[in-house]
């Protein structure tokens, strides 16, 4: 069936190991939450079991229009909760939703791009369970120090907490992957983080785009602020400061502008 379906240009690979899709489900916890937004649902392996939990709301959000036909007709999901679009360019808010966990068989050509919408709109998303290329995995939980540590590290641990749950083999997918995958977890943070996100996001990304600089020199951006050489970490590389030193640095330079 999913030769009817498959299209390169979507990235498409959907699972076909109903226990790993069991799995992944099993691992929202449901917990102050009762909405559950999939992303990519393709042929519905892991829509079938969310129909099973306790969540009172699903939505499907699928950019293939072939697919949503195939998704109206073969789950029992009102017609406006499966969503004909690009998950990239949809606001939650237009749809009045305010707590939702996200769960999703994610691209990999955008899963980094789908992990900074999350982040735009973390304040609505206390959870998500996801599957992503292993290497991309890695990159989230990483830590300072190492070499996967970088933009994804930073930003997602800020406002999550990270899992690294199971990796998943290439033969587990219709048509069988070319590299190996992982499922993550993400739990959004209790304590809530004084600083201003856009200029956070803007920090991160200069100094990992330059990551061999030493943050006075990939920051320079910043140098007509007041005492701005006088802001601690400037003379350490970007990967030599945890997730909590780039929320201080960012704070630093906000309360000197």
């Amino acid at each position: 069936m999913h030769k009817l379906f498959f299209k390169k240009k979507f990235d498409q690979y959907f699972l076909k190991d109903h226990n790993i899709a069991k799995k992944i489900v099993n691992y929202l916890s449901f917990e102050n939450y009762n909405t559950v937004v999939e992303v990519g649902p393709g042929l519905g392996i892991l829509t079938q079991y969310l129909l099973t939990n306790p969540c009172n709301h699903i939505f499907l959000i699928e950019i293939d229009k072939e697919l949503i036909s195939f998704l109206k007709k073969n789950f029992p999901i009102s017609k406006n909760q499966i969503i004909h679009r690009d998950f990239l360019k949809w606001n939650p808010e237009e749809i009045q939703l305010q707590n939702f966990a996200i769960i999703g068989n994610f691209p990999y050509k955008i899963s980094s791009q789908i992990l900074f919408h999350i982040l735009k709109y973390n304040q609505y998303i206390p959870e998500c369970v996801g599957m992503f290329q292993k290497e991309v995995a890695k990159r989230i939980i990483s830590y300072k120090g190492k070499k996967t540590y970088g933009i994804l590290s930073v930003l997602v641990q800020t406002f999550y907490d990270v899992k690294y749950l199971f990796t998943v083999k290439e033969k587990a997918f219709l048509p069988t992957s070319n590299v190996k995958s992982a499922v993550i977890y993400l739990k959004r943070k209790n304590e809530i983080i004084y600083c201003n996100k856009n200029m956070l996001f803007q920090c991160v990304k200069i100094a990992f785009n330059q990551r061999r600089k030493k943050l006075k020199n990939s920051l320079r951006l910043f140098n007509y602020i007041p005492n701005f050489y006088e802001i601690p970490f400037l003379n350490k590389r970007a990967e030599e400061l945890s997730v909590k030193e780039f929320i201080q640095l960012t704070k630093e330079i906000e309360n000197r502008k």
